[in-house]
């Protein structure tokens, strides 16, 4: 996997990350991007759009020349050392340590780093073990000995935080508690460890945590006061838990920044230190980025450039104080495709110290592969066989194009799995979803390559907020969702597929769902991503022997259909004109290619235009799979009997079908369907001279592999052409 593919500007020298560590890959100094009040930069885009891949990349190239630590908030190890002590660790605080550990060993520029403040913070709450004796807490805080003296100078003091020496180790420092406790009270040991680290404070030190855990809420400006606050309220828990949590974040940041702003520090560092929070839409990854942003916006300043990733295109609900979406102001963006620079400042003047967590936040949309891009991905894998390779090449090219619509990481896989498979001969681009990949890492047989992308976007990615209770049907619901086109339509599929369960899913809660986990959304099509919708129909019609899941979806869907225009006389079909067109549509991929053309013929005198709207619509689906016989009916090599209306119609309809199901190049379908529209525009029934304009526009359309009927992923997939 080429790490960079997508990203070279983004990492460049001159790049967008170069000005925001305002130091270049190389080391060069940079002007630096938003001056001293930062926004947190969050990488958008759904599964498979290379936010992680992009979060390593940005390590691997700065970390030697600034310190850039990366964490993933979405990895269980910071629960699992959590669980021993619940009382005096969380995740959160555990998250913490592993950043502090890492700059404390940090040996670029300027040297390693110190965390007296942080220190101070994590060595209260470690009174809050379980076995509560001097003796336990004092082990407890050794786990954090590395923390408050920079390891180049192992047992002094962190500048002149400290009054001299540590007392050689924190469990020397610790063994003084035990003549002053008179008891295991967690109180009585939190007060006699106050007293041991305050008597060891220089004056610089004591000022500091007078500042910072002074201003604790509820401490007045003492910080005994406050870090006792501090231990009552992570002892706590739920809210009273994640604003101690919170509070310790800020110190770390107070720590780092106080290594930047020092007389020393001023002349030996250089750039901005960075977090990189991998996985930030966990509940982990969103407690810190609430956290950061909370504070920057009450006008705590830090130079700490916190990049995390969010799958929603806004950056997730909590940025924005539960406000309805309608009333949501979308975050600051960036689009490196673009270009320019990334604008982005601060709301200010009245009710800015209220302002959604949204105001402080950037948004980096991660690119799509360009056609470029995707070309040389594709042919730099390809196993050369000149000349007839070349043509199979192209086909390729195509077919990942349409397939990954410019995901990255459906690239890449796609690419590989096609570096020596030939497209059969009239193949649809989901042929190539067949083609085995041995799955990245695991070492075991090689799988088609659709398997494993669904492990990959969808089993591996779930939503963050989907109960526990659906994650073993979640795949299999969407592919049977993949047949779907709106909310009713939806819930159809869902109330047939989770009969006998408890626990049911609505569409409009898989809609949220979808969204949450950053897929995009489609006026004419429930699965709102094209290449996801494609591998879901693959792996639906393989279900069952002969399609038989297919079919048993769609027949379902045209019955409701069926029914809803008897008892209510065709009214809106929701993503279609009608019912009956809905209906249609579902027919016609199910075996009822006849009865369709049987309704075309009989609805289309005297409404010409209506009426071309309403085939595109019912066209406008995926082919089963097996053996595709549409090119030969649309030119007409396929007998079908009937007056010459009727066979034209059944032509139109069947080469509308190809070029309106996007998976495969249109060629001289385009040509054939402008044909057959004005052999239908010189016909003699009412309105038949309309179609000639109809067939001009189409002409053009689908000669330029254009769609049809354009929605919002079809029109993604022809702008990415």
């Amino acid at each position: 996997m080429c790490e960079d593919l997508g990203f070279e500007k983004l990492l460049g020298e001159e790049g967008f990350f170069a000005r925001l560590f305002a130091r270049s890959p190389s080391g060069a100094g940079r002007e630096p991007l938003y001056g001293s009040d930062l926004p947190v930069v969050l990488l958008t885009g759904g599964p498979g759009m290379g936010k992680g891949r992009l979060l390593h990349a940005v390590r691997d190239r700065f970390a030697v020349k600034v310190p850039v630590i990366h964490l993933d908030c979405g990895s269980p190890v910071y629960a699992d050392r959590a669980e021993p002590e619940p009382g005096a660790r969380s995740a959160a605080t555990e998250a913490l340590v592993e950043a502090a550990r890492r700059l404390c060993t940090w040996q670029g520029t300027g040297g390693s780093f110190a965390f007296p403040r942080l220190f101070t913070g994590l060595a209260m709450i470690a009174t809050g073990v379980a076995d509560g004796r001097p003796s336990a807490v004092a082990t407890e805080i050794e786990r954090y000995e590395m923390l408050p003296q920079r390891q180049r100078f192992r047992g002094l003091g962190a500048g002149d935080f400290w009054r001299g020496v540590l007392g050689g180790t924190i469990q020397n420092l610790l063994a003084n508690l035990a003549p002053q406790v008179l008891g295991v009270y967690q109180a009585a040991v939190g007060n006699a460890l106050l007293d041991v680290l305050f008597d060891r404070l220089a004056p610089r030190g004591r000022a500091e945590l007078e500042r910072i855990y002074g201003a604790y809420p509820g401490a007045a400006g003492q910080p005994g006061d406050g870090l006792r606050n501090l231990a009552a309220d992570f002892q706590a828990g739920f809210a009273d838990r994640e604003l101690a949590e919170s509070f310790l974040f800020r110190a770390l940041r107070e720590d780092l920044e106080a290594a930047y702003a020092s007389p020393v520090g001023w002349l030996r560092r250089v750039g901005r230190p960075g977090l990189l929070l991998g996985h930030a839409e966990s509940p982990l990854g969103v407690q810190l980025l609430s956290a950061v942003l909370t504070d920057r916006r009450g006008g705590q300043r830090d130079r700490v450039v916190i990049v995390g990733t969010a799958r929603r295109a806004d950056g997730g609900v909590f940025l924005h104080g539960g406000l309805p979406q309608q009333q949501v102001v979308p975050p600051a963006e960036f689009r490196p495709a673009d270009g320019g620079h990334a604008a982005w400042s601060r709301s200010t003047g009245a009710g800015a110290g209220q302002a959604p967590l949204a105001d402080g936040v950037l948004l980096l949309r991660m690119p799509l592969l360009t056609g470029d891009q995707l070309r040389e991905e594709t042919q730099r894998r390809q196993q050369r066989a000149e000349p007839e390779g070349a043509a199979n090449r192209r086909r390729i090219d195509a077919a990942v194009a349409r397939l990954s619509g410019g995901r990255p990481h459906s690239v890449i896989r796609l690419a590989a799995a096609a570096a020596a498979f030939r497209m059969p001969a009239d193949s649809n681009d989901r042929d190539l979803l067949d083609a085995p990949l041995r799955h990245p890492g695991d070492g075991g047989p090689e799988r088609p390559v659709a398997d494993v992308l669904l492990q990959e976007l969808i089993l591996d990615q779930p939503p963050v907020r989907l109960p526990d209770v659906h994650r073993d049907q979640w795949l299999d619901l969407l592919t049977h969702l993949s047949v779907a086109h709106d909310e009713e339509c939806a819930n159809v599929l869902l109330r047939h597929h989770q009969a006998g369960r408890v626990h049911h899913l609505t569409a409009h809660q898989v809609t949220q769902l979808l969204i949450d986990t950053g897929w995009p959304s489609c006026e004419r099509h429930f699965i709102g991503d094209f290449g996801l919708r494609q591998l879901l129909v693959h792996r639906l019609y393989g279900l069952r022997p002969g399609g038989a899941a297919w079919h048993a979806d769609h027949h379902l869907l045209r019955d409701h259909y069926a029914e809803r225009a008897a008892d209510e006389g065709a009214p809106s079909g929701g993503a279609f004109r009608s019912v009956a067109a809905h209906r249609m549509n579902h027919h016609l991929v199910s075996g009822g290619v006849d009865d369709v053309v049987g309704h075309l013929v009989a609805t289309l005198p005297g409404r010409a235009e209506e009426w071309s709207a309403e085939l595109l619509e019912i066209a406008q689906a995926p082919y089963p799979g097996g053996a595709d016989a549409r090119r030969e009916r649309a030119e007409g090599l396929v007998t079908v009997d009937g007056p010459a209306l009727r066979r034209t119609v059944d032509q139109v309809l069947h080469a509308a079908w190809l070029c309106e199901e996007r998976t495969r190049p249109s060629g001289k379908t385009a040509d054939t369907l402008a044909k057959l529209l004005e052999r239908l525009s010189i016909m003699d029934f009412d309105g038949a001279g309309e179609l000639d304009k109809t067939a001009t526009r189409w002409s053009g359309l689908a000669g330029n592999e254009q769609p049809l009927l354009r929605c919002t992923c079809t029109g993604q997939l022809a702008r990415g052409r």
